[in-house]
């Protein structure tokens, strides 16, 4: 249907039953559901000759009639609100095909997601290159449709597999490494620069003194990326929601709302268009129970984001700091493993140890597990200037992974807060090798003053200035470079 007026299409969403639930409109290009979250429905166009139970299924409507015009013999479907999330109502329709053709694009993260709850074994990806782009484009370049989709490689793959089926991935992450790389924070390019986006899968530990601001910085950390289309869960145990919800509002407007209460409703129906979900948990809580509503949010939501703030709050009180520390490090542990398991971006937020300087990646609360376990640690840093005049600062610090070094014995490298440690009382990797590993990664041999590592030599791994380049590499092993740093 086209409103002739106003030069819109409407293109009905039709559910298991064939009942209409909503429609996808087009105005000057832009595309749009009705309504804007959870639609139940999808656009169905069946095969031009006879029934099949394949199924090609696009994120665009302007693939789904390009497909529909093509005459092919799939039935094609375009899901109601693309990537952003498959809503669990509109799994009937799809049960009676066999083959799922799965043309979305470069987002090989949100398709791997939506495959494990269509049933992987029947799925089939079609990859976007350059030589082989979305439906639309692949036919403006006079493509044969029909040999792109037939190429499609399963999505599912025995245990052992050859490098020919990788190639296809390997390829498509060359050509699409900004992609690869994660979501850009608008709000935060410098964190962007640093992080180089946000990822499914990944870790994140967020730290910084009391009232340094860990709840604003997160709020507005995850509203950049809801406006994006990432689908976030916050779990806030210590804040409750009526006012994280506020100081959301308020940072998605960017106005004062007690000075513009004329246009709350306004803004609170952009808010509600935003694949935001809020858990109702406030204070410690069953982690089991936490669990339990992530994954169903998980399920349900197609969530990309989860937030729990704070660590401490959720766990609650504690008689003995033992018991505290095993039960953080099983929260982060049940965490880790949701977010590989899912591809979810998981971050906890966790207060530091009670300390007068400057904080480091040590100052995480609990023991060593919640860095080790993480991919980016964020601290928020509060320090005074001359002036007297409180300054903060955010430090982002990837955390890369110790390798086993071919010249050592198994079991003489280990990691310890994002930093890499080599037992010199073994037989030691030679200090060339170090220091080039050192110098790849932007950083410095360092004196590690904790008692509790003393005999290893470390070197920081975070973006630092080459202190040693003065040393002769060839006149010296990793142990008597320790000794001159004085590491012990």
């Amino acid at each position: 249907m086209v409103n002739t007026e106003t030069k819109t299409l409407y293109m009905p969403l039709v559910n298991y039953a064939n009942e209409v639930v909503g429609y996808k409109q087009v105005h000057k290009s832009i595309e749009s559901t009705v309504p804007t979250k959870q639609c139940q429905g999808v656009l169905h166009c069946p095969p031009y000759k006879k029934k099949t139970d394949s199924a090609v299924l696009v994120q665009r409507l302007v693939d789904f009639l390009t497909l529909c015009n093509a005459h092919l013999n799939y039935n094609v479907i375009c899901l109601p609100h693309g990537l952003t999330c498959l809503p669990q109502e509109i799994l009937p329709c799809l049960e009676e095909y066999n083959k799922l053709y799965l043309w979305f694009g470069k987002d090989h993260e949100s398709t791997r997601v939506f495959s494990s709850k269509l049933n992987e074994k029947r799925c089939f990806l079609i990859r976007e290159t350059e030589n082989q782009p979305l439906p639309t484009e692949s036919k403006a370049k006079g493509l044969d449709l029909n040999r792109i989709i037939e190429s499609a490689s399963p999505l599912c793959h025995p245990a052992i597999i050859t490098y020919d089926v990788l190639q296809e991935d390997v390829l498509a992450d060359l050509q699409n490494n900004e992609q690869v790389q994660g979501i850009k924070w608008k709000r935060f390019p410098t964190l962007s620069r640093i992080l180089g986006g946000h990822r499914r899968g990944e870790l994140t530990i967020l730290t910084g003194g009391t009232g340094s601001g860990k709840t604003t910085l997160m709020s507005e950390y995850s509203l950049d990326l809801a406006l994006q289309g990432v689908t976030t869960l916050w779990g806030s145990f210590e804040v409750q929601n009526k006012r994280l919800a506020r100081i959301m509002l308020q940072q998605l407007v960017r106005k004062p709302l007690l000075d513009n209460l004329d246009k709350f409703d306004e803004y609170s129906d952009w808010f509600k268009t935003l694949p935001m979900y809020f858990l109702t948990f406030h204070g410690p809580q069953p982690l089991k129970l936490v669990m339990e509503a992530v994954e169903h949010a998980m399920y349900v939501y197609d969530t990309g984001h989860v937030i729990i703030d704070n660590v401490q709050f959720m766990l609650g009180l504690s008689d003995s700091a033992l018991d505290r520390f095993y039960m953080q490090d099983t929260i982060i542990q049940e965490f880790r493993a949701f977010a590989s398991r899912s591809h979810c971006h998981v971050t906890l937020v966790i207060h530091p140890r009670k300390e007068n300087e400057q904080l480091t990646v040590n100052s995480v609360f609990g023991s060593a597990k919640a860095t080790q376990e993480s991919d980016n640690v964020l601290i928020i840093q509060q320090k005074f200037n001359q002036n007297l005049e409180l300054k903060k600062f955010l430090q982002a610090l990837p955390i890369e992974r110790c390798p086993q070094f071919r010249d050592q014995p198994p079991g003489s490298t280990a990691t310890y807060n994002g930093k890499c440690y080599i037992f010199y009382n073994r037989r030691p990797m030679n200090l060339r090798d170090s220091l080039a590993f050192c110098r790849s990664r932007g950083g410095s041999l360092v004196d590690e003053s904790n008692p509790a590592l003393q005999g290893f030599i470390s070197w920081e791994l975070s973006a630092a200035n080459f202190e040693s380049a003065e040393l002769k590499v060839d006149d010296y092993t990793a142990l008597e470079i320790s000794k001159r740093l004085k590491t012990y």
